[in-house]
């Protein structure tokens, strides 16, 4: 018999009423539930939201700091001393009754050259942070580190930014003498006259609250950070005077309202410069990526388990030979790709649109990486689907392969998705069962220059999307071998 004809009798067998039904359900669940949590996700500002802010390669960053600025032409610097860095945590753990000095690892204060004061341009900024030591950032994600250790009045830093045409090169020094080049940075297309000044920033206290089994939940608290300068120079500045403005809003807490507003302060040569915010990449948490358009997966997922279950235990009482098993796999393991390929295609993009349209930021993601998330949900759920199938062949009870494909994918899937488990095990869960193909559904990138909580509960898989791919293929093939093991070799006539 004929491949073509082997395919043809397998879709005949497979394509009966109750299953099709099936796996339309399964599909109708992912749209379903798509879409009603990106209709139900809507911005919960009192009036307009302030608008997101656009990087010039489109993505979602945050960019909000205080500034004190002047011009600078195609050719000069900025030096200055950093004698002091100090902050400002409001009501951090265990008890949330007080109000705390201190500085978060990545409150920034240093000096900056940006393309004017619209939220997205570019810069580029070297900064002492409250953590990890001088820093060299530029365009957003960018992150290279300098010297390590705390600014001190007893070690105060020196700091400067150069600029000739497009390349900004950031220098540091202990003495204003002897001088180290941190890195250098090309920003194209840069105007004759840019911005350059001193700022200061402060992105939010995370700490997490155990919940559930030792699983975690964000919590986020006002910070403010504070830079205390000397010895501001400017070379090449245009003409005009100092300008102290806030990139983004700033002074909207009762922090900033009663106790110390945000901003810069000049006496006799001395500046303070104070400000609230962050620089840099957005968070999964701040800007909503591919996976929130996907809660329904768990549901098509587990139909699909039991489906092609079912029908290899009753494959299996069949006696069937190995090619008539391996049609039936390619049956089952390709409607479950379409299922999988029909609901992805439709709840990323409407859901991904839907959200935009409420006001939620959302990641641009590049047509091709949407269209690999889109393709490789399909491509999970056809090798989920087909190892469910082969260990129906293999133990040739429906209750057992079920049971076993379900503890197997649909559970630890199911586990890791939302903050039940310690950060730990759930990342090993994703690592070690066939679950880790779902990985293909990440578009989240782990910046450690940004702050944030990098857990499978939040959108952060442990594997590359391939890695994870891999893990669920080479589970699909043990199990494959196994089924094909137990069936006879040679062809008979079809049943």
């Amino acid at each position: 018999m004929s491949t073509t004809e082997l395919l043809r009798r397998a879709w005949t067998a497979f394509r009966r009423p109750s299953r099709l039904i099936a796996l339309a359900a399964a599909a109708l669940a992912v749209i379903a539930l798509g879409l009603l949590s990106a209709a139900g996700n809507r911005s919960s500002c009192a009036g307009a939201c302030p608008a997101v802010p656009v990087a010039d390669d489109g993505s979602v960053v945050s960019d909000r700091f205080w500034f004190l600025h002047r011009d600078l032409g195609r050719e000069g610097s900025i030096t200055v001393r950093l004698t002091s860095m100090t902050g400002t945590i409001t009501y951090p753990p265990p008890h949330h009754d007080r109000i705390v000095p201190g500085l978060v690892p990545w409150a920034k204060a240093g000096i900056i050259v940006k393309d004017g004061l619209r939220q997205g341009s570019r810069y580029a900024a070297l900064t002492m942070t409250g953590g990890n030591g001088v820093r060299f950032q530029y365009d957003y994600t960018h992150d290279v580190a300098g010297s390590p250790g705390p600014v001190t009045e007893q070690s105060p830093r020196w700091l400067r930014l150069t600029r000739s045409g497009d390349t900004i090169t950031g220098a540091e020094s202990a003495d204003g003498t002897r001088w180290h080049t941190v890195a250098t940075a090309t920003l194209d297309g840069l105007p004759d006259v840019v911005q350059v000044g001193l700022f200061a920033t402060s992105p939010g206290d995370l700490t997490l609250r155990p919940v559930g089994l030792g699983g975690a939940v964000e919590e986020v608290r006002f910070t403010q950070a504070v830079g205390v300068f000397d010895n501001v120079t400017v070379e090449g500045g245009a003409a005009g005077g100092w300008h102290s403005d806030p990139i983004g809003q700033m002074n909207q807490t009762d922090w900033e309202k009663y106790h110390n507003a945000s901003g810069a302060i000049e006496r006799d040569g001395v500046i303070t410069v104070s400000g609230t915010g962050d620089i840099g990449p957005l968070s999964e948490d701040g800007a909503r990526g591919v996976g929130t358009t996907l809660p329904g997966l768990v549901v098509a997922l587990t139909v699909l388990l039991v489906v092609a279950a079912r029908y290899g235990t009753r494959t299996a009482h069949e006696g069937p030979t190995r090619r008539v098993v391996v049609a039936r796999a390619a049956v089952v393991a390709g409607s479950a790709f379409v299922t999988g390929l029909v609901a992805a295609g439709v709840v990323v993009p409407a859901g991904m649109a839907i959200l935009d349209h409420n006001g939620i930021p959302v990641q641009p993601v590049p047509a091709p990486t949407l269209a690999r998330v889109i393709v490789g949900v399909a491509v999970v759920l056809a090798l989920c689907a087909a190892l469910a199938y082969g260990l129906g062949v293999w133990l040739r009870r429906g209750g057992a392969a079920m049971a076993v494909g379900l503890s197997l994918v649909a559970l630890p899937y199911a586990v890791t998705t939302v903050p039940l488990l310690p950060d730990g095990v759930a990342e090993w869960l994703l690592r070690l069962t066939p679950a880790a193909g779902f990985a293909v559904r990440q578009t989240a990138v782990e910046y450690p220059q940004v702050t944030a909580h990098h857990a499978p509960s939040a959108g952060y898989f442990p594997l590359p999307w391939w890695g994870g791919l891999g893990v669920l293929c080479a589970y699909t093939v043990v199990v494959a071998w196994v089924a094909l093991g137990r069936t006879r070799g040679a062809d008979t006539d079809w049943r």
